[in-house]
Order: structure tokens, then C-alpha cells, then sequence
């Protein structure tokens, strides 16, 4: 099997809001849109892979999926994120395998972890 490109699919219970979240609170690039009415999506750049927010879903367990989202800077994201009123479940930290990190919620509960690869973690670094 070879894969030539990969995305995340996200069905929001409200497309609309799902939509706007991405595209206005986190201000996530699109790359490209489709569609009409319920028929339509948005396809978002996340990074070195997709976001897709399209259709929609019935409420249900939320924490089987979680986007992991690398930023530049973890406290600016912070204050962004509480400006934009977007609840944040774990304030940023240093956790015990070295990032630091920030879990938030979008607009369906979904887990959103905001993560900062510090200068002198392996992350970011070749060991070989």
C-alpha cells in the first residue's frame, strides 16, 4: 500500500459552527471548499496534513478522537484561545515527556491538544 495523502475527518453536529471555529476562532487556513447546503465542506491545512470539517453527526463519546495541533508559541495560543472564548479543559504546562501543552474543546467537545516542542526536546532534534 502506498499512501499519498492523509486528512482528518471531523462531521461537527453543526456544520456551520464546526466551520467557523476552525476557519475564524483558530484561524485555520483553507485549502479548499466544496459543495452546498449540507452537501458542502471545508478542507483545512493542519500543518503537514488536513483538517476536514463536512456533513454532519449525532451527539456522541467525544474522547476516541483528539487533533494534536504543534504551535509556535503556547502562551500566545493560550490568551488567543480564552479571548476567543474557547473553553480550555487544561490550562498549558510542561507535562512529563517534555512538551508543553494546552487541551481545549471545539464547538462539539472534541479534545483539541495545543502542543510546543521546546528548543532542547528530541522532537527537534536528530539524534543519529
Amino acid at each position: 500500500m502506498e499512501v499519498l495523502s492523509s486528512r482528518v475527518l471531523l462531521r461537527p453536529t453543526d456544520l456551520d459552527a464546526g466551520i467557523r471555529f476552525y476557519r475564524d476562532t483558530l484561524g485555520l487556513a483553507v485549502f479548499r471548499e466544496y459543495g452546498t447546503g449540507d452537501s458542502r465542506g471545508v478542507v483545512f491545512f493542519l500543518g503537514g496534513g488536513f483538517l476536514e470539517v463536512s456533513g454532519e453527526s449525532e451527539p456522541g463519546p467525544l474522547d476516541r478522537l483528539g487533533i494534536w495541533l504543534q504551535v509556535r508559541d503556547l502562551a500566545a495560543t493560550e490568551k488567543d484561545l480564552t479571548a476567543g472564548g474557547v473553553p480550555i479543559e487544561r490550562p498549558a504546562r510542561l507535562m512529563p515527556w517534555g512538551l508543553r501543552e494546552l487541551w481545549a474543546r471545539d464547538p462539539d467537545g472534541v479534545r483539541l491538544v495545543f502542543v510546543e516542542v521546546p528548543e532542547d526536546h528530541p522532537l527537534r532534534r536528530r539524534l543519529d
